[in-house]
């Protein structure tokens, strides 16, 4: 928020002196904020009356007002030396204090002209603009009401009263208090009706307290005023962004555009130009958007908002490496550049450098105090590193009379970003109603998770597997270990291997059948919206069998709040040795089915909101060479965010795809689950 601390002079216009030497001309100037040219009246009126002590003043005044505020002060203290007792020109001292930003020293020698002169106008306004800028606002208020009560409806003490309620609801923003902030800034609108920065500042409130749709309704009140057209256009097409609605954003600043005339301001014009080329990378017109940044870039050579538009577009296409480059070249041309810091902070965190990225988003903080898109930042940057147990409960059936119970806890604890601790544990227990077969199986993992560079990251668990069946007790080795990297931009491969124990029901726990998985994982995405997953396991088995699995699916992203997507998949399946009575192993299955996916993710939810996930398909599958079978598959889930720390879900699937289960029935399955965070913070950072 702007704060003027512009003092207005009082002294006598029709002193005997002034009128004999026709200085009006000089005043007018003063009065009309024509500085230069008073300063160069008084200088010349000097030159006749080197001693005249009202045009010393003035031009001392026009002086200070014109930038000039150490050279005014040293008049001011040469006329005290000759005037001791002027209560003008010590005003005029104490003004220039202001001018030289020495405010501390200001409010010192204020408070003894207000023991001299307790009722003194000047000296009440300019003691309450002094603590303003000290940010002892209450005070101020305290002070700029004393003045109004000696001079009621002054215009220039309701405009000192207007800023300091838009610097007094700038620190209730910064700490918070939103209702404080707008009780403020509702205040001034009383002072002065449909007043331009009043309004955009309770607009600003409610665009960072997340009340979109007031905000939006403040945006257009300000452009009933056709000069501030442009500027609510361009505030609306920022609304409209965060609201999710795009397409309405690039709308509103192409309407923008086609505003701009002759008499649009230099940095009005660079606003539009700006949102505008924002609203291209949000709508993801990259072609579009590079060419316009690049013609801007020619006309503004390395201005920072032609390079942060850059920096923007590169993140969004993915890059990374360029976008620092460019915030780097913000941050030499002005180290403060809130873009800049934060800006190369979300490019670090995307790129894998984590420490680097806590770095510049602290940087950010502070230069910008307590600023939400800083603050929000780093704690979701902290949420990725907090240590978690997730307890997990499920209960699951099909129709070859098998149910199950399961119960799973599963930790991760990080002891910095790059080494975190991992572990699990899952007891189940199956049985069979027809045959009267029950089993039970424990699995225990420990193990580490380490980036070893910042696109590559090692994951490893081993651990035991103990099943017991009415007639036998096995004990196994079991594992998971993966590599996961992301090669190129837009790309991520995961090479693995799993050992596990074939545990669906109590028939196949009675066999004993180990699993050795060895799997690649690989997804590309694109900048157009298509994107791509491909999952191959060749599996060999303890009883001599193997099994080659690939998985593909392409897709479409629709929307992405909340996101909505749509695509195809195939799967192929094949075993060396068929043995139907004990799992499903055919020589050949394929299935086809169409899909689409919508969900609103947990990690950007917020506190008591709730999120959700659905997915629905439906194709065909081949068994060996048996008539295509329709096939379906549904899973879903809901969850809710009670705090920051605890999160619940509730899941269910079903599905009658054959390779949903090792045996080849159609499957159920419901399960809770329950995320709690156990530290507020990472532990590496509760320092």
């Amino acid at each position: 928020m702007k704060f003027s601390t512009q003092l207005f002079f009082y002294f006598i216009l029709y002193s005997s002196i002034c009128l004999s030497q026709n200085m009006n001309e000089g005043f007018t100037y003063l009065e009309t904020g024509k500085y230069k040219q008073a300063e160069t009246f008084f200088e010349n009126i000097l030159i006749t009356y080197p001693k005249n002590k009202t045009a010393k003043l003035c031009y001392g005044r026009a002086l200070g007002l014109n930038g000039n505020g150490e050279r005014a002060t040293t008049i001011f203290i040469n006329l005290l030396e000759r005037y001791p007792q002027d209560f003008e020109i010590k005003l005029n001292y104490a003004e220039s204090l202001l001018w030289n930003e020495n405010y501390n020293k200001a409010k010192d020698y204020y408070k003894n002209l207000l023991k001299e002169k307790p009722n003194s106008f000047p000296a009440l306004l300019g003691y309450a603009n002094t603590l303003s800028n000290l940010k002892f606002f209450n005070e101020a208020l305290e002070f700029i009401d004393k003045a109004l009560l000696t001079s009621p409806g002054n215009l220039n003490a309701l405009t000192s009263k207007k800023y300091i309620n838009l610097g007094y609801a700038n620190q209730y923003v910064q700490n918070g208090d939103y209702k404080a902030a707008l009780k403020l800034l509702l205040k001034n609108l009383q002072l002065f009706k449909k007043d331009i920065e009043t309004l955009q500042n309770i607009a600003n409130v409610y665009l960072i307290s997340g009340d979109f749709s007031k905000a939006e309704a403040t945006y257009k009140t300000i452009g009933i005023s056709p000069q501030n057209k442009l500027t609510s256009l361009n505030s609306l097409a920022l609304v409209s962004h965060l609201k999710g609605k795009n397409k309405k954003a690039l709308e509103i600043s192409s309407k923008a555009i086609n505003y701009i005339s002759n008499k649009t301001s230099e940095s009005l014009l660079q606003q539009t130009k700006e949102r505008y080329a924002q609203a291209l990378i949000w709508n993801r017109k990259y072609k579009k958007a590079d060419i316009l940044i690049q013609k801007l870039n020619n006309e503004y050579p390395n201005k920072n908002w032609v390079l942060s538009l850059r920096a923007s577009l590169n993140i969004y296409k993915s890059n990374f490496e360029k976008s620092i480059n460019d915030y780097n070249r913000i941050l030499k041309n002005d180290t403060t550049s809130f873009d800049g810091n934060l800006g190369k902070a979300n490019a670090l965190k995307a790129s894998g450098y984590f420490i680097e990225s806590y770095k510049s988003a602290e940087n950010t903080l502070k230069f910008y105090k307590n600023q939400k898109d800083a603050v929000n930042f780093i704690k979701k940057l902290d949420k990725s590193f907090t240590p978690f147990v997730v307890a997990e409960s499920s209960y699951s059936f099909d129709n070859g009379n098998n149910k199950a119970y399961s119960y799973k806890a599963t930790s991760e604890f990080s002891f910095s970003t790059k080494f975190k601790l991992l572990g699990s544990y899952n007891y189940r227990t199956t049985s069979n109603s027809l045959s009267g077969l029950k089993a039970t199986s424990n699995n225990v993992l420990g193990g580490v998770s380490y980036q070893l560079l910042h696109n590559i990251k090692l994951k490893s668990l081993i651990g035991l597997a103990s099943s017991k069946t009415e007639t036998n007790t096995f004990n196994q080795l079991v594992a998971d270990i993966s590599l996961l990297t992301k090669p190129f931009k837009l790309q991520n491969l995961e090479l693995g291997y799993k050992r596990e124990i074939q545990n669906f029901n109590a028939a196949l726990l009675a066999e004993n059948i180990v699993q050795n998985n060895y799997l690649i994982n690989y997804s590309l995405n694109t900048n157009f919206r298509l994107g791509w997953f491909t999952q191959y396991y060749y599996t060999t088995q303890n009883d001599t069998n193997t099994r080659n699995l690939i998985f593909t699916s392409l897709y479409y992203n629709i929307l992405e709040k909340p996101s909505l997507k749509a695509g195809v998949n195939y799967q192929n399946i094949s075993f060396k040795n068929q043995v139907p009575t004990i799992y499903f192993s055919p020589s050949k299955f394929n299935a086809y089915e169409v899909f689409f996916n919508i969900i609103k993710d947990e990690n950007i939810t917020k506190e008591n909101e709730w999120f959700y996930e659905l997915t629905a398909a439906s194709g065909f599958q081949y068994i060996e060479n048996s008539k295509k079978q329709r096939t379906y598959r549904i899973q879903s889930k809901l969850g809710y965010k009670f705090s920051e720390r605890s999160i619940l879900t509730l899941y269910g699937s079903k599905s009658n795809i054959a390779s949903a289960t090792a045996a080849g029935f159609t499957f159920t399955e419901i399960g809770l689950r329950f995320k709690w965070f156990i530290l507020r913070k990472p532990f590496f950072r509760k320092q």
